[in-house]
């Protein structure tokens, strides 16, 4: 197995992307890990199995997506997309421009058959254990009830095979759980959703419970689900920064904070993105992951690790057994009714 990494991705970069690769690699040395950067930006290595592709170009946050990959081909984030096309290797965790990734992924990489437009798809905390897939949450803004229905199915299929998840729930995001309920996307995604034997769908679910496990999928367009994303975040910092306020404010509460403070670590740990790893792009021809921005060494050591379940579970190519599978219900369906 190869898996390769960006090393220009992210807000520390490079080092926090060294760093866990290094980590991975001592951990599994069985992995061949390919460093791609420039050669100012790659450091030698004596683990035998770390590999280094030297490029001349980076792409930077300020880049415009499409120009970008078009101008800057020699670029970290273009070659990794392309050795993805290739087969040269089997996964690729990047933490740069986000645009610029998923332009990648669809001119570069490719694509699975039966797949409008990719999604991004990261594992939201649960309050119960485990984890939420919800998907889009920001490569296609706009989207139409096919695309979320493809989205429904990707979901159901990874959250069984890179989850574990035997049955898992699909849930679609909006404003009650009532049927009905929504936007003319909402209403007509809900009927496909309800029409669709590949999936386990239980309704609407309102943004207030996603966190509480309410389903293991969540289904939703790009814009609504990247506003889910930015204010989950946004609430957790600031849960976690008021109580650190309350509890350094007297010797009372720095003694309450000593008490409390092995249950407050789980319970940070479990709201943490960096234990999760990555977003998977859900919906091209191999195995791309978008890790936060802010990932430090430890989120790309989890990024590895997730690239790792989804080769070894084949989830590509289950997808694309699924999304083939469903399609072919589909036109079966409309020859019945004609």
């Amino acid at each position: 197995m190869r898996i390769a990494f960006d090393v220009h991705g992210g807000d520390y970069a490079p080092n926090a992307v060294i760093e866990g690769v290094l980590q991975a690699a001592k951990d599994y040395p069985e992995i061949t890990f390919v460093l791609i950067g420039t050669e100012k930006t790659l450091v030698s290595s004596v683990l035998s199995n770390i590999e280094m592709i030297k490029v001349t170009e980076t792409i930077t946050a300020e880049d415009e997506p499409v120009k970008a990959i078009r101008r800057k081909k020699d670029s970290s984030l273009v070659v990794g997309c392309r050795l993805v096309k290739e087969k040269a290797v089997d996964a690729f965790v990047c933490a740069g421009n986000t645009g610029a990734l998923v332009a990648a992924g669809l001119f570069v990489t490719g694509r699975l058959k039966g797949m409008d437009r990719p999604a991004l798809a990261p594992i939201f905390p649960s309050l119960r254990g485990g984890g939420t897939l919800v998907l889009d949450v920001g490569a296609n803004p706009e989207a139409k009830p096919e695309h979320l229905r493809q989205y429904a199915v990707m979901g159901s299929i990874y959250a069984q095979h890179a989850m574990g998840i035997e049955r898992p729930r699909i849930g679609l995001l909006n404003i009650g759980t009532e049927d009905g309920k929504g936007t003319s996307l909402t209403k007509d995604t809900f009927d496909l959703l309800s029409n669709e034997s590949s999936i386990h769908f239980i309704g609407n679910v309102e943004a207030r419970d996603v966190l509480d496990g309410t389903c293991d999928v969540l289904v939703t367009d790009g814009f609504s689900g990247n506003i889910l994303l930015k204010n989950t975040e946004g609430v957790a910092k600031a849960i976690f920064s008021k109580l650190k306020e309350e509890f350094t404010r007297s010797i009372r509460t720095k003694v309450a904070a000593g008490i409390l403070a092995p249950g407050l670590k789980r319970f940070k740990e479990s709201m943490d993105y960096k234990e999760h790893g990555g977003a998977p792009l859900l919906g091209l021809a191999g195995p791309i992951i978008k890790a936060h921005g802010s990932s430090d060494a430890r989120a790309f050591y989890q990024a590895a690790m997730q690239a790792k379940k989804i080769v070894e579970q084949n989830v590509i190519e289950q997808i694309q057994q699924g999304l083939v599978k469903t399609e072919g219900d589909e036109e079966r369906c409309d020859q019945q009714e004609s």
